[in-house]
């Protein structure tokens, strides 16, 4: 054991460390990593539209059954406290919608398939 005294914001602390030999240190498991979403096969020359970045659903601006052209915001999503708008990558129908208002997505989730 070993005695230090630090000052931190102009407070004074005694801390004591534990000295410990490389030996008796044991590696820490590796953190998991999590799974990516499983890939959401479009319908013969459909399009899968998917989340670029972690965030939360504002608004779905489209539904089944609706016609989009490229660059129509399809819906707005949340991410770190910036509104990014998702676009339509091609002109079709939307032939599902898979999230709703409010909803979290984590990177590479499908929102939407447009046929």
């Amino acid at each position: 054991m070993k005695k230090y005294n630090v000052t931190v914001n102009g407070n004074r602390y005694e801390i004591v460390l534990e000295v410990v030999d490389a030996a008796d240190v044991k590696p820490a498991a590796p953190a998991a990593t999590p799974a990516a979403p499983a890939p959401v096969a479009a319908p013969t020359g459909g399009e899968t539209v998917t989340s670029p970045m972690p965030g939360t659903i504002l608004n779905v601006n489209v539904q089944n059954g609706a016609a989009v052209k490229k660059g129509d915001v399809l819906m707005v999503l949340e991410a770190m406290k910036m509104e990014n708008e998702i676009m339509a990558p091609c002109d079709g129908t939307v032939s599902s919608v898979n999230v709703q208002k409010g909803a979290a997505v984590e990177t590479g989730a499908v929102l939407c398939v447009i046929g």
